[in-house]
């Protein structure tokens, strides 16, 4: 009875604390009410760090930012350079507003883009810079994975492009102006990089990009299942609203995760099909676990896996799930490496909760305080005025 008590103390104190659970107000409301009815006791010292609960960190010296790359394709005609652009714009205007520096390839007009995401320095700040407009789009491209992709660390490399893609049943390419950049080249130039990456690929033709950039701490985003969906891809449109707005919020933590606005630019695409009577001629595919297939959308419901799936491997989505391009004002409050420690003490409790099945009570209830007091003291931390 002690313990029980202890853990439902301790549930409350991080119900309080933390959005995890505020996802679910009855769960909540049940420790709360078990809560009221046990002893009062006093506040337990702080969990000391071990390997599998580590503890909260201070803030440290790197204040790297998250960093885009957007890269706008050559649209072939007019309708297509309008409607790239729209997508285009979305994107670049919520980088601004969320604090994301970025480089922009391929915009009629060049805008000042920041030129390093490097971590502060005593140093005046370096001028505005643009991509050189002497390169090709392509190396551009190149040049700026290679320039932001080895910066040490946590925070994303997003890089996404809008526009068109052609397969010739050997490799992919993404259409720019000038050279177009393959798949096993944009494969080439990720193999520097050493932060977090995020690729979309709003574009037809774009899945084998999926198996060439495959790896841990990669999320590939894809607006099509195989290379031969060869038609003009309307998932950008979609994708551009959900990444930058909260729209796509399904579980109301008030910030889209890259997996909330893949699940919903998905959807929202198969309905315009639908809604229109037509074939669809595009599926979009999420890859995250490093097993270089990817996943439909129709594999999850709402925004968890469908629970009768049978996989080898941990179904795609739990990276994607934690990145967000425009983040919420308590996701700002935390340090990179608050959210390194956070990250990895929900994993521990999203594991605990798969083997539940196969524990008795006790260590249950003592495995899941282990991992819920140090997630709670990282929000009391973050919170203290």
């Amino acid at each position: 009875m002690k313990l029980i008590r202890w853990f439902f103390t301790s549930l409350l104190f991080f119900a309080c604390t933390s959005p995890l659970l505020a996802q679910e107000p009855a769960a909540v409301e049940a420790a709360k009410s078990d809560a009221a009815t046990a002893p009062a006791t006093q506040e337990p010292a702080a969990s000391q760090a071990t390997p599998d609960a580590p503890a909260a960190t201070q803030p440290a010296a790197d204040q790297a930012t998250p960093h885009l790359i957007l890269i706008i394709g050559a649209p072939g005609e007019d309708r297509f350079a309008a409607e790239f652009s729209r997508w285009a714009e979305r994107l670049e205007n919520a980088a601004a507003a969320s604090g994301v520096t970025s480089t922009i390839i391929g915009k009629s007009a060049p805008a000042k883009v920041a030129a390093t995401d490097a971590p502060a320095t005593t140093d005046p700040a370096p001028a505005n810079e643009t991509p050189n407009a002497a390169k090709s789009e392509l190396q551009q491209t190149l040049d700026a994975i290679q320039q932001h992709g080895s910066i040490p660390t946590t925070e994303p490399l997003w890089v996404i492009f809008v526009g068109h893609g052609t397969f010739n049943r050997k490799s992919a390419a993404l259409a720019l102006r000038g050279p177009d950049l393959t798949d096993q080249q944009l494969a080439d130039s990720c193999k520097s990089v050493t932060r977090p990456l995020a690729i979309v690929l709003c574009s037809s033709c774009s899945s084998p990009f999926v198996n060439a950039l495959s790896g841990p701490g990669r999320v590939i985003v894809t607006a099509t299942k195989d290379g031969n969906q060869i038609q003009y891809s309307r998932f950008g449109d979609t994708f551009s609203e959900a990444i930058a707005g909260l729209d796509a919020d399904s579980n109301r933590d008030g910030q889209t995760s890259l997996l909330e606005a893949w699940l919903y630019a998905s959807r929202r695409t198969a309905e315009f099909y639908k809604t229109e009577g037509r074939l669809a001629t595009e599926h979009a595919l999420l890859e995250d676990n490093g097993d270089a297939k990817g996943i439909k959308a129709d594999m999850y419901v709402g925004d968890k896996p469908a629970q009768n799936l049978k996989a080898d491997a941990p179904i795609d989505g739990s990276m994607a799930a934690k990145l967000f391009f425009v983040r919420s004002e308590e996701e700002r409050q935390l340090t990179p490496e608050q959210r390194v420690t956070r990250d990895a003490l929900e994993a521990q409790l999203e594991d605990l909760k798969r083997r539940k099945g196969s524990m008795d009570e006790a260590t249950y209830l003592q495995e899941l305080d282990r991992v819920l007091m140090p997630l709670a003291e990282l929000y009391r931390d973050v919170r203290k005025p």
